[in-house]
Parts: C-alpha cells; structure tokens; sequence
C-alpha cells in the first residue's frame, strides 16, 4: 500500500503548485479564476454490504483515495461539473479466517486461517475517474462556503492481494499472495458529498458486485463513509 501512498502524495504535490501558480495570476476578476477544487483526498472506513454470515470480517476497514479534479462552472449558476482521475486503495480485515487465491478453485474461498495470524488483510487497488455535479453557495470563492456533490467513479482494477502476517520462533513472517482473477475489473460506485470549506463528510456505494459471478459471492458491494479534501 505504501508505493500507492507515495502516488497520492506526488499527485497532490503536483496538483497543488500549478494551482498556486495560477493563483499569481492577478489580472483575473475574483469570478474568473475561482478555486477550481484541483484536489480530493479522502479518508475513510471501508466495508462490505451483502457479505454472508461465513465471511468473519474484523478490524476497520480503510480506504484512502486520491484525486486531480478539474471544475467547470455551469454559466454564472452555483453549480458545476468536475471530473478527475486518481488512485483508489481499500483494505477489508478478517477475523481468523483467509483467502484461498493460489488454488485451482473457480471461486474464491473463504476458509479458517492456516496461521496464528496477527493481522490478515485483502488490499484492492484502482484507477478511478470520478465525475460530480457539484453545488457552491460561495461560487466566487469556493474554498469557502457549503458544499455538496452527487457523483459516479468509474475504476479499473490495477492490483489485488492478500497480506497475513504472524510469527514462528519469534520472528515475523509476513505471506502475500496477488491475484486479480476472481474479481470484476472494472467498478462502478455512486458518490455523495457533503461539507463546508475543504471539509466534507463523503460516502460511496459499489453498483456492481465485487466479485465475478461464479467466482464468489455474487451481492457483496463495497461502501465508504469518510471525510473527504477539496480544494487548493
């Protein structure tokens, strides 16, 4: 997860000194060169609607998620459509129990873990292009103000594995497994926002089943509730 992290970061880095140095600009009105909300970053608890009751999911699930957003204002209204693209990245824990992704089974197996572990986790990565029809009460200053989206991210699967980790004789072994096989490779996931300033209180909700049909359970969907970064 840390090579994804790092990503993210870059990204921001980026994103915020252009923004900055548009900014410098001063022959543009206030209405003209708004914020343009060129970064979201969110943070967030991550779970599965429609997990059967064999699935022992324990812990806090995460996410964190990264996006470069371009804003482009509606007329002289106070609302807008943005789009962007980022990074993605979620892990769901699971309580004495792991993943059969090495197997020749057609359908993922969810079974009782082989090792004392201390901590077992699938991680799942994405490419995302997330689309928003977004409301600013302050639309000449839109780091300021309320703020609310409803929007759809479309993502593309880039990596999947397992990560257990436990001891034998006192040292620390760490097992991962990567595969992408049993799992749609591409989401879709309606989002909404919610917040005043750069904060919002942002939740997400996976159309389709994380699964492929036939190869595991077919109604799980992952959600997020979380605090979401815009602006800059």
């Amino acid at each position: 997860m840390t090579k994804y992290i790092y990503t993210l970061l870059v990204l921001f880095m980026v994103v915020k000194s252009n923004a900055q140095t548009g900014a410098t600009e001063s022959n543009k009105s206030a209405y003209s060169m708004p914020s343009r909300d060129y970064v979201m970053i969110q943070v967030g608890y991550e779970g599965w609607s429609g997990a059967p009751d064999s699935i022992k999911i324990g812990g806090i699930g995460r996410a964190i998620n990264a996006y470069l957003c371009y804003d482009f204002p509606l007329a002289k209204s106070n609302f807008s459509f943005a789009a962007g693209a980022g990074v993605g990245v979620s892990n769901i824990y699971l309580n004495n129990q792991m993943i059969r992704l090495s197997d020749t089974n057609t359908a993922i197996r969810f079974v009782p873990e082989a090792n004392n572990y201390k901590k077992y986790k699938m991680t799942t990565a994405y490419v995302e292009a997330p689309f928003e029809l977004r409301f600013f009460s302050d639309k000449n200053n839109r780091n300021k103000g309320i703020k609310a989206a409803i929007g759809l991210k479309v993502g593309a699967l880039i990596s999947s594995h397992t990560k257990g980790k436990y001891t034998v004789n006192n040292k620390p072994i760490i097992e991962k497994v990567s595969t992408k096989r049993y799992l749609e490779t591409i989401r879709y996931s309606g989002t909404l926002r919610l917040g005043y300033g750069n904060f919002s209180v942002y939740g997400q909700y996976s159309i389709g089943s994380l699964f492929k049909v036939n190869n595991g359970p077919e109604n799980i969907r992952p959600f997020q509730i979380g605090i979401s970064i815009n602006g800059m």
